[in-house]
Order: C-alpha cells, then structure tokens, then sequence
C-alpha cells in the first residue's frame, strides 16, 4: 500500500449475519456515514480530496457469516481521523444483514516512518563507518604528529624523542622505530644509536644522565649492548622478551621491561658479554625454552642429558648448565662443580671466579 501523505490508518472489523460482497460492504459505509456530519466529513468528498485513501477490504465467509478486515489511510488530523473512525462504527447494516463494526485501532503512520527513519539511518551509519576506519585514521594522525615531535640530535643528528635535553634520564634504544614507538606510549627521553658503533653524541650523553640501555632481545640486541658496556657510561640494562624487538612492544610490556631493569656496577661492565654464533644462541635459547622449572640440561664430555634440579648434587665435573633461573642458593650449592652456566634470568648477588655464568639473555658475570 503506498501510504503517500497519509498521517493516520484505519483499522476495523465488520461482521455480518449473513454472506455479503466487498461492493455491498463499501455502499454501506458511503452510504450510512453520508450526510452525519455534514459536507466536512462527506467519505465521496475526501476521497476526492485526497484527504482519505482507498478503503481496502479483506473479506472471509465463515459459517453463514461474514468477516471483514478494513483499511482505510486517512490525511486528515488527529482529531478528524478519530471523528470519521467514530462515524465509521454507525454502520449497522449491509445489504440486507445486520452488521455490527468496530474500530480495532488507529495507527500513527508517522511514528512508523520515524522508525524507519532510525532504523535506515543506522544502517546507512553502519556503512559510512565499515568503509571508514575511524580509529586508524586517528591512529594515522597521532603517528603523524608522533614523527614530528622526533628530533635530531646533537652532531650525530641522531633520532631523539624531544625531552632528551630535559631530562635527568635518557634511554638509550637501536633505532628509530624505537624511539617512536616509546614515543607512542609517552616516553619521551629515548635516543637511537642508529648502527652497530656507538656515536660520539651517546657517549658523552651517558656521562652527564642516568642511562638505561634497552635493546632487542636477540643476537643483535647483545652485541649492541656490548658495544655500549664498553664506550658508555651505563647505569641500567633492560632487554625486550626474548626474540622480541622493543619497536614492536606494546605498552604494558615496554614498562615492565624498564621496571624490571638491571643496575650495572663496576664489576659487570669490566667483564665481557659472551660471543655466542646465532645457531647456539637460537639453540640455547630454545632449550631452555623447553625446561620445566624444575628441570635442566647438563653437558658432560660433550654428551647432553635433562635431569631434575635436585640430581646435581650427586654428580661432578659438568662442563655446561643449562638452567631456566639460577639463583645464589642454587649457585652455591653446585658452583664447585660446574665449569660453565648458561641460563635465562639471574637472580645472584656473588659469582665464584670459577664459574662462567651467562645469561642468553643479557650479561657474563
């Protein structure tokens, strides 16, 4: 049914004791209503007018009756359309049955265009955003504006975040990427070696502020940490998870890398980071990896075997220890017969000058 300009719907019911047509039903209306009200409310004369539409009639005969549903779109106002609805319900007879009709409900055409209305908007809404990603374009600006606060630095022209000079502290990563991507989470004091040798600029930055080395956790993160033990004046160690890189760290982890820093005294910076090809690195790494807690690796004579923690005590001349954590209890325990320890976290206050220990991880002690 096209509703046009139609404000309100009609809806009623006549039932009539006997079998009667659609034509018979609609006489009857025109007929009984004319003349009611006066020439106002005439149904020929609206319908003329456009002011009500086509009255629809859904006829069933049942059992010697007849049931009819009616429809009638009305452009009158509110007032006027509960007027003629009244009307409506005088019609007593059909042809020649008795008949009795009564409005079921008046229907507010509007409130159901609004609704449409809502419902279409929303979904219109839903496409403009499917096919614009409001949060990468914010994301997009931030970089933007991210980039542009980078600085360079001193003659080396290094990448820099822009509170380099400011602060007390400075954070010493590999690149630029690095630097952004503390950037991002606020950290704003962060500066890039930008290369495999320490620039001139980070050595004599190191000299003057409190300075924390934050490199990948790889093989390459190691080197440039030895590069930077042996030119700079380091306070601090801390080292992205391992196999991760600290530009692709999220913010949670970036922070509990720097909580979990390592003061570096005289005598770790004095002692050499262990060179270890990538293949034993990776190899290292993967099975320590694998340990349980309580378990670890021992090499002996070149032969390889996982045991339980507490079976080193019954045995003696162990070229390598591989172990998850070594801690000083553990250390003291077996350092006499042990040569060297390779190991993911140290948690140790003394080292015994027998004992190579190494952290895959970081520092030799």
């Amino acid at each position: 049914m096209d509703y046009g300009t139609t404000k309100y719907i009609i809806y009623a019911e006549l039932i009539a004791d006997g079998y009667v047509e659609k034509n018979d039903i609609i006489g009857a209306i025109f007929g009984q209503t004319e003349g009611l009200l006066g020439e106002e409310f005439d149904l020929r004369e609206l319908q003329k007018s456009g002011r009500i539409g086509r009255i629809e009639v859904e006829l069933t005969n049942i059992n010697g009756k007849s049931i009819a549903k009616l429809t009638i779109p009305s452009s009158l106002d509110r007032v006027e359309t509960s007027i003629l609805a009244a009307a409506l319900e005088t019609v007593d007879r059909v042809g020649p049955c008795m008949a009795s009709l009564k409005v079921v409900k008046i229907e507010d055409i509007r409130i159901k265009k609004r609704e449409y209305i809502i419902d279409r908007a929303k979904e219109i809404l839903k496409e403009m955003m499917s096919n614009v990603d409001i949060n990468r374009i914010i994301e997009e600006v931030k970089e933007s504006v991210r980039m542009s606060e980078i600085i360079e630095y001193g003659e080396d022209k290094l990448p820099a975040g822009p509170d380099i000079d400011k602060s007390d502290e400075i954070i010493i990563v590999e690149g630029k990427a690095d630097v952004l991507n503390l950037l991002r989470y606020g950290i704003r004091n962060a500066i890039a070696v930008e290369g495999a040798s320490v620039p001139k600029t980070i050595i004599e930055l190191s000299k003057k502020k409190i300075t924390t080395a934050f490199t990948d956790g790889d093989r390459g993160g190691e080197l440039i940490l030895k590069e930077l033990l042996q030119s700079c004046d380091i306070d601090y160690i801390a080292r992205a998870p391992l196999g991760r890189e600290v530009e692709e760290l999220t913010k949670k982890e970036i922070i509990k890398c720097l909580k979990s820093r390592i003061p570096v005294n005289s005598e770790v910076k004095s002692i050499e980071v262990e060179s270890l090809s990538n293949n034993d690195y990776n190899n290292y790494a993967n099975k320590l990896l694998s340990l349980k807690d309580d378990e670890v690796i021992i090499i002996i004579n070149g032969e390889e075997k996982k045991i339980k923690i507490n079976e080193l005590s019954n045995l003696d001349n162990i070229d390598t220890l591989l172990i998850k954590t070594i801690d000083q209890k553990t250390l003291d325990n077996i350092y006499n017969k042990i040569n060297n320890i390779i190991c993911l976290n140290k948690k140790i206050v003394k080292k015994p000058s027998n004992v190579s220990i190494m952290s895959i991880r970081g520092l030799t002690l």
